[in-house]
């Protein structure tokens, strides 16, 4: 099953991985600035490994008096010296370690596993279909902002000058917050900090005193963030946007925000969020969208090679394989045929379209309603899951009743991490596979020697501070708090 980690860009159950910075952390703490750092620290215990005669040795011959913390020397200067020495040191042995860890660069198309599995005791694989069997080109961004924008003018009467905007590709990326109702896109860690720098109103980025100001610093309480769909109710302001399909969103989102800012046009933010997110709603539910795909299919998708690969090894090795996805059944079909080919239903053992998720997962109240190949919907009861049968609708409960597809023995592939994966893993065992297309740019940018650079001078300076600080003296805390603002600067 080697096949798996060559064909899909996948972490399972993803967890964020530097193998870099950890193997330049291991080889920093070895290093002889950070033996001679705590030998300082540990000399008033009565270390007795050369740490005070090294230290008055670099001292000018003067051994410090235990209770001075090595400041008792010639004021200051001496201690400044010695702090700017060690560096100069770091520095270089900084440098030396860059060609090391880029010949240890991380493979932009491996799998990563925050859990010990075998592939081989997996005898069901589960698939999401968009952005995880069918992967779209940029230009299926643009065809929804279009449309949404177009939406918006006719039905809710924006202004016709709306037009004159276009989507911008890499405005936005997955896992923003927008605040609501004061109208702002940013970035919220998992500690709900904002970060600085990144918050943006209509096109433009706001200032961090004015961001602090406004939130009374950088911390977003718990209780005005999502919900753990990235979902904004129960009275919560702040919206995450988790799906791929959301990068239209966001983007259409600042560009009406832009445009009325633009014009000194008052108006309601939380109206203009709830206008925009009917918009992009009607651009999947009125099937706009689906219809200008199927009409244009190879501009819209790009050809899935690896995916047809992939599926046929499975079935090759005797694996079931069921595919449970938002997207209608036509839709489905088009895509599958031109990825595939036309016997891909002969591949999967259950295949499940309109599934609602993740309502699909959570409401036991929907049964599953058989379709025919015209779209027909059938009104007899469901006993059991048939291969070569298409479902609408249903719910995971009613699906492992009538499958017996339980625990660890499954292993779910979807796009989006809250509303495909999360459940599975938390209420149900299932192994969870997350396809994050963004990772591959993400590790090419971490395999770059600029980056490499970066982050190692960045790790070894947090480390050198780290040893630094106990030195209170003035003079000490002075270099030491040039060196966090050159941190700073660098982060």
């Amino acid at each position: 099953m080697a096949t798996l980690s060559l064909s899909f860009t996948a972490i399972l159950k993803r967890k964020d991985c530097l193998p870099k910075l950890s193997l330049f952390y291991n080889a920093l703490h070895t290093s002889s600035f950070a033996s001679r750092s705590f030998r300082c620290r540990t000399w008033k215990r009565g270390a007795s490994r050369g740490g005070g005669l090294e230290l008055a040795r670099r001292f000018g011959g003067r051994k410090c008096g235990a209770s001075t913390m090595c400041t008792s020397s010639s004021g200051g200067r001496d201690m400044t010296d010695w702090l700017w020495s060690v560096y100069n040191d770091t520095k270089k042995q900084a440098e030396v370690l860059i060609p090391v860890i880029c010949r240890n660069s991380v493979n932009p198309d491996t799998i990563f596993a925050n859990n010990e599995m075998s592939l081989g005791d997996v005898e069901i694989y589960g698939f999401d279909y968009d952005y995880t069997l069918a992967f779209y080109s940029s230009h299926l961004h643009t065809l929804i902002f279009n449309i949404a924008r177009d939406i918006l003018i006719t039905k809710h009467r924006y202004p016709e000058a709306l037009r004159d905007y276009e989507y911008i590709p890499n405005f936005a990326v997955r896992g923003l917050h927008y605040d609501v109702q004061k109208a702002l896109l940013m970035k919220i860690d998992a500690f709900h900090y904002i970060h600085l720098g990144t918050v943006y109103r209509g096109l433009h980025p706001v200032p961090d005193e004015e961001v602090i100001a406004m939130y009374d610093g950088c911390h977003v309480p718990l209780e005005i963030m999502s919900d753990f769909y990235g979902k904004s109710s129960h009275g919560h302001t702040m919206k995450q946007f988790m799906d791929i399909f959301s990068l239209p969103e966001m983007t259409l989102l600042s560009c009406v925000n832009d445009f009325f800012m633009q014009h000194n046009i008052d108006y309601e933010p939380v109206h203009l969020y709830k206008d925009v997110k009917e918009a992009i709603g009607d651009v999947h539910a009125k099937g706009i969208m689906y219809r200008a795909v199927e009409a244009d299919i190879e501009k819209y998708i790009c050809y899935g090679e690896q995916s047809q690969a992939v599926l046929k090894k499975l079935t090759e090795h005797g694996k079931k394989m069921f595919l449970i996805t938002n997207s209608p059944f036509d839709f489905v079909d088009r895509g599958m045929n031109y990825i595939v080919g036309k016997d891909w239903r002969d591949l999967f053992d259950v295949v499940i379209v309109q599934a609602d998720k993740p309502s699909f997962f959570n409401d036991r109240r929907k049964p599953f309603r058989r379709v025919t190949n015209k779209g027909v919907l059938l009104w007899d009861r469901i006993h059991r899951l048939e291969k070569g049968q298409i479902y609408k609708q249903g719910n995971l409960y009613e699906f492992l009743r009538l499958t017996g597809w339980r625990g660890s023995n499954v292993l779910y592939f979807g796009d989006h991490i809250y509303s495909d994966l999360a459940d599975l893993t938390l209420k149900h065992g299932w192994r969870t596979g997350a396809i994050i297309p963004e990772l591959r740019k993400e590790i090419k940018i971490m395999n770059t020697e600029q980056y490499v650079h970066m982050m190692t001078w960045l790790q070894a300076l947090t480390g050198l501070i780290e040893h630094m600080q106990v030195h209170r003296d003035p003079a000490s805390q002075a270099v030491v708090q040039e060196w966090i603002r050159e941190r700073e600067t660098m982060r």
